[in-house]
Formats: structure tokens, C-alpha cells, sequence
């Protein structure tokens, strides 16, 4: 049910498959009554729907317009990445091609056609599947069982077209004096473009284009005061091109999201299962490998509710992983205006790696020359995680971080062995700064009875025989992390008497003046101990992380600011060197911090003295909701650097050298506090140097002889063609011929 092209092709390739096989399409419309224009796939995804029907490939690929550059306009300069490669068709002849593949091979394609009844389909076909679009009425009136999940958000956008061919996939940031809009434009014949406009929220309502309600435009009626107003704004950009509407309006995308995908014989497919943001390009893509995932299970399974739950059980992985991308790139581009003070170059990096699964070193296999020019235009030498940092007065070499990880080996808060060697080992290992786990300014401040202290002077000696050590064996700097557990320690106390968990203790009244007092004194002991750096831990459900949350402490923002600020004033009053703040930027749970309250956090530290945020997020809850992933807590930290203007440093699912000089380059934090990863391999910071090709590091003596990556097993392949083939260039224009009617 639903003849767009996951319908049609999963129709096409179950009828080849079982020729003898009944197969109908009931589409509603006409095959030519299609919205929307251009279709792009990357060459990745066309190798699949080659090999699953050679017929069709051919004569879609001879449609194709290919091209690998991808154009960044900012500021009127223009930054290309080539060797991405991308083939588009127009929407309306893929359908006619998928169409006329269906007649070829035996599909009943019933155009202008109401289905009937889906429970009268169920009781008379062995398989029902819905290909009904996002906005799909099966799923709908099967709510209890899919379990839908509709996530609207993002900034407004209209679909567009240009009656010109692009030569490349163009993104267009076009800043006014109201916010910026972006343009996603890409050629998909010889003729026409896809032409693309976003703009956030308060940008397209500053700009006046709320003055048309699209929910009272019928169906096919485009918002034309809106795209006279935009090709006045692009009038530059369009070049004397018209902008060409097909049921153009604003729109807010739908992150479509299902409990379960089949019951019995019904299944969903496509963008009635799911979808992802438009800007990476994957909402047909998916629904065709739906197609091709779900004929396959149905070739191999003869039951057909085996069938069904082998198809989901494969393509949904795969689909959370891309919506994962595809979120990552829609919150992006909602906050477009948050990085448009990047300079083009930089500008350039961050979007074409917004989603954080395109890296440098992708962009570097496709491009090699790109990836020189923007490591060169961040800084010549080094690649950018180790280019050095000055954090206060202290100078870093690289910008790694050993992340603050508690050890929980003390005795009565004396520090030994455990933290010796922890410590220590990523020192030698290649960590610009070394950050201790949490400890505690009293004894009543510990997490547990094991916890690190800095509250005695025999704590002082103890630290000062590990901060001794590390200066004498490396050229690492090492800070302490000053903590007061609060409603999460030994003796909870908190602003408010709500416990972390519920059927915990309540937590007692705080006694401010006594926890100023040791905070002070704790950083006094720091400078005696031998401690380069210090770090105020006001994240995780801390102390000072439960006055600024207010689900822990309700009240606006500056009343929750005012003891942690009173804190760092005493600390800063005591204590010269660089000083960090590490806070939860939001909470991961309703009501509590959002990340413009973060934003006004740092803003209010930094004023106090504070030298960078160490940007974390939740522990502040127990009832939190985060969505862990790669590096995912990184566009916190790239929002508070851009917003607020501050230092800051990433922390958060980071593992790999890529991913760590990825942020550097693409300006989402100045430094990067890898954790779990050096506690794997304490000498990581020296293996991603190794990994990113420079050699320029000291290894300490003990190590040098691994300096060079070991030899491995490999197998050298015979030659089995008489010719090679010619390499693609990696910098490709779509130069049509206009030799046919291509759309």
C-alpha cells in the first residue's frame, strides 16, 4: 500500500523473486502526481540495487547525474571537498522507471486507487506491507501495536526546485541581519536542481515567513509570498535562476520512530517505519534497502511472520544508526547560527563533519588535498590535536586530556599506589594534563570511604610524592579535581532534602560557610601538593552541580548560580593557576538545565575566574534519559565555546585519535579529555600520535622501541584483470550534455 518508490521496488523484486506470486500496488495517486524533486544516493548505497536487479539499475543509472564536490558558501568564499560521489535522479522518473520495472515483470500497479480496508487486505493477501509515507494512516490506526514515536522539531524549511543544473552539491549559509538560512541545493538532471531553504525558528519568524499558516494551504498549494521573498534574499546565489515550487511550504521535520515495525502480516517500510533528516540524504535510500532487506527475508524464510522479524531484526540497526547521524546533522543545522563566526575554512569542516560520523581522516581518503588545506589553515605543523594550548598560565603540549577517573583505592583519603600508577601511566603516556578522579576538600565531602582527600596535610605529602613523580618522567602537567559529593556522598547534603534516588535518605542542610572553607583550603593543599592545575567538580550530582539544576534546586538561574560562584570566588581568591569547572550542561530529564542555561553557567564562571568548562552532562538525575553515543556530548561543549566565548574541553564517548582531532580542527572545543580509552591504553595520547602520522613526540625511554607501529600479517593479492581501471578523479562537476529529455 503506497506506490512511492520503497513500494515499488520491494514490488518489483518480490515478483522476481517468486514470479508466481501474487504482487499489488495501491497507490491513491496518479504515478505522476508526486511532490518533491530530486532524489540523491551516494555510490555506496548503488552497488546493493545493482546487483539486486541489473534491468532496473541501468536504467535508472542512465538518468543519473553524478558528481563527488561538495561546495560550502560562507562569507562569499567557496570551500570544495571532493571524492564523495553522489548520483540524483528526478523523484518523477524514478517513479516511472520503478513503475514500468513492476509492469514489466507482472506487478498489478492499480494508480488512482484506494486499497481497501487494511483488515480486508490481511484476511485476503499472506502479506500486508504499508509503504504509506511518514505520515502513514495504517500506522496510524495501528498506534497500540507499531507504538509510534513522532519527534517534531528543527528549524523550518521549504522544498524547492531551481530551473538549472548545479554543478555540485552546494551548501549556502546566506547570513541576514534577522539569523542565518542555509541552503541544500544539488543538481538532479540536466535542467533542474533541488533547491533547499532552512532557517531556525526565531530567524524565519524575525523574517516574517509565519505570516502564512502552511496548514491552510491545500494540498499542491505552494506559499508563494515566502519564494518571492527567498529568491529576492538568493537573488546572488540563483544567478538569474528561477526557483520553481511543487507544493512548496515551511515545514518542521518528523523523526518518525516505531515500538516494533510488524504484527503478523503487516509490516511497515520506509518513512512510514521511520525517517531521517533530510540533510544527510537518506529517506528514499532507506526505503529502497528496506525493499531490497525485506524481499530478501522473504526469499529466505517461508513463514511469513519469520520473514517479518528477520527483516526488522537486520534493518533496524542500521536505521538507528543513520536517524543517530541524521539527529545529530538536523540539530545542526537548527543551531546553524551558533557557528557562522567560524571563518569559511573552519566553517567548512564543521558542517561537512556536523553529524561526527564523517571525520578528517574520511575526508582525507577522498580528498586528499582538501584535508592538507584545512589542516594547514588551523595551524602548519602539528596536526591539530597537538598543536599546544595555553590553558591560564600554563602552557599544554598537545590538547589531550587524561579524563578525572575515581580510582577508590584510599585510606582516609591518602592517595597511593592505585593513583600512582593511574596517573602516572598517562603522564608517559602522551597526556598533556592529568586529572585525578574526585576529591574530596573534607571527610564528610567523599563519595565513599574510599575516596581521595586533600583535607589533611598527609594528603598534601602523599599527592605530592605522585605529582613529584610525574614532572621527573614526562612532560605531562597533572591537576586535581576538587570535588563535595553532596546528596550522592558519605554524608548527603544538598540545597534542597531530595534524595538521588528515590527510598534513599534525605540529604541534610548544607553548611555554606563550612564548605567554602574547605574548598579554599583544599585548593591551598593543591598548590602545596605540587598540582599544576585544579578543576571544580560542579557536574554529576555533585554538590555544586545540585544547586545549578533545578530539578535539584528550584529558582532562576542566578540565585542556583550564587553558591558555586561564592565557591570558585574563594578558590580563585587561593589559587593562581588555570583553573577548570567541570558542570552538567543539561540533565537529561524534563525540567531540568537546558543548554542555554549552560551557556549563561559558563559565562558566569569564566567572569569568576574560571580558565575553561569541562563540559559533561546529567548524573544530576536518576530518572535521566541520555542518548550515549560517539562523542556525544561534544555540540555541548561547541555550543558553550561558540556562545559564551570561553575555553572548553569535550569529553564523552571520544576513543579514537580521528575523533579527537576532529573536534579540535572543526573548532567544537579547544581540548579533549579522553577517559575509558586511556584507562585501555594508558599510552593513547602516544598512539594517536603514531595514528595520525606525526612523529614529532617524545617517547619515554621505556617505550621508544614501540615508537613505531608493529609489523602485521599481510596478504599481497595477485593481479586477475589485463587492464586496470582508470581512477575517478576526486574532483567531479555534473556536466550535462543536453543530448535527451532528462527532467
Amino acid at each position: 500500500m503506497g506506490g512511492g518508490p520503497g513500494g515499488l521496488y520491494l514490488a518489483a523484486l518480490a515478483k522476481q523473486l517468486d514470479p508466481a506470486s501474487q504482487v499489488v500496488v495501491f497507490e491513491r495517486n496518479a504515478f505522476d502526481d508526486t511532490f518533491g524533486f530530486g532524489v540523491v544516493f551516494s555510490d555506496e548505497t548503488l552497488e546493493g540495487f545493482e546487483q539486486a536487479d541489473p534491468v532496473l539499475f541501468a536504467a535508472v543509472s542512465a538518468q543519473f547525474a553524478r558528481w563527488s564536490d561538495i561546495d560550502v558558501v560562507h562569507r562569499g568564499e567557496t570551500v570544495t571537498s571532493g571524492g564523495h560521489g553522489f548520483s540524483a535522479i528526478n523523484r518523477r522518473v524514478l517513479l516511472e522507471l520503478l513503475a514500468r520495472r513492476c509492469t514489466d515483470v507482472g506487478v498489478d500497479v492499480r494508480f488512482r486507487t484506494v486499497a481497501p480496508p487494511v483488515e480486508t487486505l490481511r484476511a485476503e493477501y499472506d502479506l500486508v506491507v504499508a509503504a504509506d509515507g511518514a505520515r502513514s494512516s495504517i500506522r496510524t490506526s495501528h498506534a497500540s501495536v507499531f507504538g509510534p514515536d513522532l519527534d517534531v522539531r528543527g528549524a523550518r524549511y521549504m522544498w524547492l526546485g531551481l530551473d538549472r543544473a548545479l554543478d555540485a552539491f552546494t551548501f549556502v549559509a546566506r547570513q541576514t541581519a534577522q539569523g542565518a538560512l542555509m541552503v541544500h541545493a544539488y543538481p538532479f538532471s540536466e535542467t533542474r536542481s533541488t533547491f533547499i531553504v532552512e532557517a531556525g525558528e526565531s530567524t524565519w519568524r524575525a523574517l516574517g515567513f509565519d505570516a502564512v499558516d502552511a496548514e491552510s494551504l491545500p494540498p499542491g498549494v505552494s506559499d508563494e509570498a515566502s519564494i518571492a521573498a527567498l529568491a529576492d534574499l538568493f537573488r546572488d546565489e540563483l544567478g538569474g535562476a528561477e526557483l520553481v515550487a511543487n507544493n512548496s511550504k515551511w515545514l518542521r521535520f518528523t523523526t518518525v520512530r516505531n515500538r516494533r515495525w510488524h504484527d503478523g502480516n503487516l509490516v511497515l517500510l520506509g518513512d512510514a517505519a521511520h525517517t531521517a533528516h533530510f540533510s544527510i540524504g537518506s529517506g528514499t535510500k532507506l526505503a529502497m534497502e528496506d525493499a531490497l532487506a525485506l524481499a530478501a527475508s522473504l526469499r529466505r524464510h517461508t513463514e511469513v511472520p519469520t520473514a517479518l522479524a528477520a527483516y526488522e531484526s537486520e534493518r533496524r540497526p542500521v536505521v538507528e544508526s543513520t536517524q543517530r547521524a541524521a539527529q545529530a546533522s538536523l540539530e545542526w543545522f537548527s543551531d546553524v547560527d551558533h557557528v557562522t563566526g567560524l571563518d569559511p575554512q573552519q566553517f567548512a569542516f564543521n558542517l561537512l563533519t556536523r553529524s561526527r560520523r564523517v571525520t578528517f581522516d574520511n575526508l582525507a581518503v577522498r580528498d586528499p588535498g582538501y584535508a592538507a588545506e584545512v589542516r594547514t589553515h588551523f595551524a602548519p605543523g602539528a596536526p591539530p590535536l597537538f598543536q599546544p594550548f595555553t590553558l591560564g598560565n600554563l602552557l599544554l603540549h598537545n590538547r589531550i586530556i587524561a579524563a578525572p577517573v575515581t580510582v577508590d583505592a584510599a585510606c582516609d583519603g591518602v592517595p597511593g599506589d592505585a593513583e600512582m600508577l593511574m596517573l602516572s601511566a598517562a603522564a608517559v603516556g602522551g597526556a598533556a594534563l592529568v586529572l585525578t578522579g574526585g576529591t574530596a576538600v573534607s571527610p564528610d565531602a567523599r563519595a565513599c570511604e574510599s575516596s581521595s582527600g586533600l583535607w589533611d596535610d598527609a594528603h598534601v605529602a602523599a599527592w605530592r610524592v605522585i605529582t613529584d613523580r610525574i614532572h621527573a618522567t614526562s612532560g605531562a602537567r597533572v591537576g586535581v579535581q576538587l570535588t563535595h559529593a553532596g546528596r550522592r556522598g558519605v554524608a548527603p547534603v544538598a540545597p534542597t532534602p531530595v534524595p538521588y534516588r528515590e527510598g534513599d535518605p534525605a540529604p541534610g542542610p548544607v553548611d555554606e560557610d563550612a564548605v567554602v572553607a574547605a574548598f579554599a583550603d583544599a585548593a591551598r593543599r593543591a598548590a602545596d601538593a605540587g598540582f599544576d592545575a585544579l578543576e571544580l567538580h560542579a557536574g554529576h550530582g555533585h554538590l555544586l552541580s545540585t544547586y545549578l539544576s533545578p530539578l535539584t534546586h528550584p529558582g532562576d538561574l542566578a540565585d542556583r548560580l550564587r553558591f558555586p560562584l561564592r565557591v570558585l570566588d574563594a578558590v580563585r581568591a587561593v589559587w593562581s593557576g588555570p583553573l577548570l569547572v567541570r558542570i552538567s550542561a543539561v540533565d537529561h530529564a524534563p525540567g531540568g538545565q537546558t543548554i542555554e542555561d549552560a551557556v549563561e553557567v559558563a559565562r558566569a564562571l569564566a567572569a569568576h575566574g574560571a580558565g575553561a568548562v569541562d563540559v559533561s552532562s546529567g548524573e544530576v538525575v536518576a530518572h535521566q534519559r541520555p542518548n550515549y553515543g560517539r562523542s556525544y556530548q561534544t555540540p555541548l561543549a561547541e555550543r558553550i565555546r561558540h556562545d559564551a566565548g570561553v575555553p572548553v574541553v569535550a569529553v564523552g564517548g571520544i576513543s579514537t585519535a580521528d575523533d579527537a582531532n576532529s573536534i579540535v580542527l572543526a573548532g567544537r572545543a579547544d581540548l579533549v579529555a579522553v577517559g575509558r580509552a586511556v584507562l585501555h591504553d594508558p599510552a593513547w595520547a602516544l598512539h594517536a600520535a603514531v595514528a595520525l602520522g606525526w612523529d614529532d613526540v617524545e617517547w619515554p625511554v621505556h617505550l621508544r622501541a614501540g615508537a613505531a607501529p608493529p609489523p602485521t600479517a599481510r596478504r599481497v593479492p595477485p593481479r586477475l584483470t589485463l587492464t586496470d581501471p582508470e581512477p575517478l578523479p576526486v574532483h567531479r562537476r555534473w556536466r550535462p550534455l543536453l543530448t535527451s529529455a532528462k527532467g
